[in-house]
């Protein structure tokens, strides 16, 4: 299982934070133990019961996506909703042609990815998508390109062949001024993963990948959001939305000294923000504790929790924040866009939901000294707000 320990042990821990992200590529062999986490029979499956349409599911080749029509029909339901129906056969011989497929977002429908793409959030503190990639020959999907995000890759069946070159353009962008030039030369890595290999790619690395072994391809590529200084602006934006400077009008009609003056005005308040040496720290408290995360809803219990042990529930905020108020004996638990005061006896259940995976009633409650009443109920608010979700009814 994939969370965020193993995470953390595979990729390198503070070490991989300090030196490798954001900087520099890294290959680690064989570190991810793949058993459960996806296969082709989960792929088959996705396929055959979802109605996915592109980009959702795709197939590229040579950079450009193969039309819909070459390899799937339109059909219609006696409601008149219209999907597009995969026809197997077509759909082989594009893949036997050289064409990739693509499917985004696998976390949002098959679990295991989710928990892996979780624990991978919870590390690097930033959102997290997952896509899978299948390829059969050594044409390329996509030809030489960059991505606008940092990625980790995780070979799951067969081999895949990347060619890296460093960056053209030093942070590129999606919304940029210009693009970054072709690389020339000869690429810095020439690497084969294998089952179970780990890749890690900052964004701009030009890259090349073709499943050039002779036998077919499949992995997981795991993308994280990327926040630059730009978003740090708008962030440092919203919050001096209080400030009379930025709200009052811009005086397009003024005098120039007056719009001098009014200019002046909300440079000291920006300025006046950006002195603070702990702006990195508050903008990534204030990313963590409004993250909604994975929206999951927690039926059949509709107007409380039902005091059972055996009830597993999870925290499903991705980066929640739990700070003890000593002189109040209270403490303050904070995600999802909300702040919550709890007395200090709760604590441990907060701690423990914390950590992002399942856990009961029971276990919480013995871990606290509570009442799994008690628990029940704490545990209900941090679901009315969006924050948790039951994830085993019991029943």
């Amino acid at each position: 299982m994939l969370d965020t320990a193993s995470w953390a042990g595979r990729l390198g821990g503070d070490t991989f934070l300090a030196q490798t992200y954001h900087r520099s590529y890294a290959h680690f062999p064989g570190v991810a133990d793949t058993a459960g986490l996806f296969s082709w029979d989960d792929l088959n499956r996705i396929i055959a019961t979802q109605r996915l349409e592109p980009p959702r599911l795709r197939l590229s080749a040579d950079g450009e996506m193969v039309p819909l029509h070459r390899y799937a029909i339109p059909t219609t339901n006696r409601r008149a909703v219209t999907w597009s129906r995969i026809l197997p056969s077509e759909f082989h011989a594009q893949l036997r042609d050289g064409a990739s497929l693509v499917l985004d977002a696998v976390e949002k429908i098959h679990p295991p990815v989710g928990v892996a793409a979780e624990g991978l959030a919870r590390f690097l503190g930033t959102s997290v998508q997952a896509n899978v990639y299948a390829s059969w020959t050594e044409r390329e999907g996509f030809g030489r390109h960059w991505d606008d995000h940092d990625v980790v890759v995780v070979q799951l069946h067969g081999s895949k062949r990347w060619r890296l070159w460093g960056v053209t353009r030093e942070a590129p962008t999606f919304r940029d001024v210009e693009s970054p030039e072709e690389p020339e030369g000869d690429p810095v890595a020439d690497l084969v993963l294998s089952p179970g290999d780990v890749l890690y790619l900052p964004r701009g690395w030009w890259h090349s990948v073709t499943a050039d072994q002779g036998t077919e391809s499949l992995h997981l590529t795991f993308g994280m959001v990327t926040h630059t200084g730009a978003d740090l602006m708008l962030w440092v934006v919203d919050q001096l939305r209080s400030s009379l400077a930025l709200r009052e009008d811009i005086p397009r009609f003024a005098s120039l000294p007056e719009q001098s003056d009014f200019i002046e005005a909300v440079r000291r308040e920006v300025l006046d923000m950006m002195a603070d040496p702990r702006l990195v720290e508050r903008w990534a408290e204030s990313t963590d504790t409004t993250d909604l995360g994975h929206a999951i809803p927690s039926l059949p219990y509709v107007d409380g929790l039902p005091a059972r042990p055996e009830v597993t529930v999870k925290l499903t905020a991705p980066r929640g924040r739990l700070t003890a108020n000593p002189a109040h004996s209270t403490v303050t638990f904070s995600a999802a866009g909300t702040a919550w005061d709890f007395t200090e006896s709760a604590a441990p259940v907060l701690g423990t939901l914390l950590i992002g995976q399942p856990v009961s009633l029971g276990t919480l409650a013995d871990s606290a000294g509570l009442d799994v009443k008690d628990v029940a109920e704490l545990v209900w608010v941090l679901i009315e707000g969006q924050a948790a979700a039951v994830v085993g009814t019991g029943l």
